[in-house]
């Protein structure tokens, strides 16, 4: 695999080569990193809605979840979270800070595009409707409190997130074979999806699916017989009180780690 130094070098010209993507290219790819994510979202939540422990359920997610982003690298789509990285590329003026603008702008864009789209199929398909709409229930619980979190822990849940997201697409990156960019990507994922941080791409899925599943009267029945304060849970407290907080702390979060590994191991490679 490839040490940090070398990864610097590597990425700074990868970077690059992000900025300068075609529109409908970038798209594209954003909405498969998008859909990908939001996949892992789906996976986790189907299995793990009838475990009352909670604990037991983190680890469940944090053992399935970072397959999505395994795939985003292996597919080479294009991950918001992840092309912070581009700072990297900025520091060392291998790329403009208006192109990596424009393809966090537009990479941003197509994840919801792709996450919600994602949602929204699985909610009109009926795959909420697992255990007699057990699956819909917790995909509202879980969006609602999504919806009511401080602005101030949700920035810093992103920020812990987005350092360890960073740092798994480094590892992915400086793997040389399939299986070794698999493990470098899918450790630090467990970690951030076990320690409940907050990833903006993710809760593009999250959240919408609850808005939508809210929309079917049964699953909001069911949702309401279990605890869930539906009232909570709409556009306006889903962008104040979670996307918004949580895209800036992720943002912190992956310049962060890029500026650190920048300083740490310029001139090294």
């Amino acid at each position: 695999m490839l040490n940090a130094a070398q990864f610097l070098l590597e990425y700074s010209g990868t970077g690059r080569k992000k900025t300068a993507y075609p529109l409908t290219k970038l798209l594209l790819l954003s909405i498969l990193a998008g859909f990908l994510i939001g996949m892992g979202g789906v996976v986790s939540g189907t299995v793990t809605c009838a475990l009352d422990n909670a604990a037991a359920a983190r680890i469940v997610s944090g053992l399935l979840f970072p397959f999505g982003l395994i795939i985003v690298i292996l597919t080479g789509a294009e991950l918001f979270t992840g092309n912070c990285l581009i700072a990297v590329s900025v520091l060392e003026k291998k790329a403009s800070l208006a192109g990596m603008l424009r393809n966090l702008v537009i990479v941003y864009c197509g994840n919801f595009i792709g996450a919600a789209a994602l949602a929204a199929a699985c909610v009109y398909s009926g795959q909420l409707s697992l255990a007699d709409g057990a699956l819909a229930a917790a995909v509202m619980r879980t969006a609602s409190v999504k919806c009511v979190m401080n602005p101030g822990s949700a920035l810093l849940l992103g920020i812990l997130c987005n350092l360890l997201v960073c740092a798994g697409v480094m590892c992915a990156l400086c793997g040389k074979t399939i299986a070794g960019r698999a493990i470098g990507g899918y450790l630090p994922v467990a970690f951030f999806v076990m320690g409940g941080f907050e990833h903006c791409v993710a809760n593009m899925y999250y959240v919408p699916a609850g808005l939508f599943a809210k929309m079917v009267p049964e699953w909001a029945a069911c949702a309401l017989e279990s605890g869930a304060d539906l009232t909570v849970l709409n556009w306006m407290n889903f962008l104040m009180h979670n996307l918004i907080p949580v895209t800036a702390g992720n943002v912190i979060g992956g310049y962060a780690f890029a500026a650190l590994i920048w300083r740490a191991y310029r001139g090294e490679g």
